[in-house]
């Protein structure tokens, strides 16, 4: 398939939902992510659009989104809690040339605006950039506004998240991972900031169905393309239900009550 093909997979209508379960790189044990098997079939059968993991887990667990609605991206960035001062320092742990044989249909690649490392994982999301739009991949990028070198224009209501996701636009990515401010006037500055679809975080996970469809239906409603999720969902109680009902808000554009009545939460 086309790099446009492979999008419209992942971004159908340019809207999608995708969960990230790369966090057993950087942490481990992790609650929801223990049964990787039970987890990615759950977030299959409830129709994410994908899912955003490490190379291996995406070599070995790809084969379940055969015949499905649910592809793979491979996350290329990594860090674990052991590496001290170095522990916000994402380094590359591969390369774009092997994603499709892993099972994969594109690539994520992780920047922290802010930290001292800032430069080294720019210069790395440039080259995974390039070599994205070699291999005819699609590029996600994951850039938080975060770290103890971050300097925050005195008038910037998003905290400097519009500056993360127009880097990642600018840097190449196809669509890329923001956060939500709090409120949809400060949100609407991000999504206005860059033409690319823009997939709204939810942080760590709370099991509060309810305040996550309320977050995801604000965010949607304030210019969010869809969810780039992890915790909420894969450490939800109800993994399935809450998966089935995000895909309800951005995909059929359903309103919280709907969501939360049709996937019994």
């Amino acid at each position: 398939m086309s790099k446009g093909e492979l999008l419209s997979k992942i971004l159908p209508n340019g809207r999608g939902v995708w969960i990230p379960i790369d966090h057993g790189v950087s942490d481990y044990p992790v609650e929801g992510l223990v049964d990787l098997e039970s987890t990615i079939k759950s977030l299959i059968s409830a129709g994410v659009d994908a899912i955003i993991a490490h190379k291996g887990l995406v070599d070995y667990y790809s084969k379940l989104c055969e015949n499905s609605n649910t592809s793979m991206v491979i996350h290329l960035s990594a860090s674990t809690r052991h590496g001290g001062k170095e522990s916000t320092n994402k380094v590359l742990v591969g390369g774009v040339d092997e994603v499709r044989q892993r099972g994969g249909i594109g690539v994520s690649c992780q920047v922290n605006m802010g930290s001292e490392k800032e430069p080294e994982m720019m210069e790395r999301m440039g080259e995974i950039s390039r070599q994205a739009l070699l291999h005819g991949l699609p590029m996600f990028g994951m850039v938080y506004a975060r770290g103890p070198n971050l300097n925050v224009m005195k008038d910037d209501s998003t905290k400097g998240n519009a500056h993360a996701a127009r880097l990642a636009f600018e840097l190449g990515c196809d669509a890329a991972k923001t956060v939500w401010t709090g409120d949809k006037k400060s949100f609407a500055k991000i999504t206005n900031a860059v033409p690319i679809p823009l997939l709204v975080a939810g942080g760590p996970s709370t099991g509060d169905s309810r305040a996550i469809l309320t977050m995801i239906r604000d965010a949607l409603d304030a210019g969010a393309s869809g969810v780039c999720m992890g915790r909420q969902v894969f450490g939800h109680p109800q993994v399935e239900s809450i998966a089935r009902a995000i895909v309800m808000l951005v995909h059929q554009d359903a309103s919280v009550e709907e969501a939360i009545r049709e996937c019994s939460l």
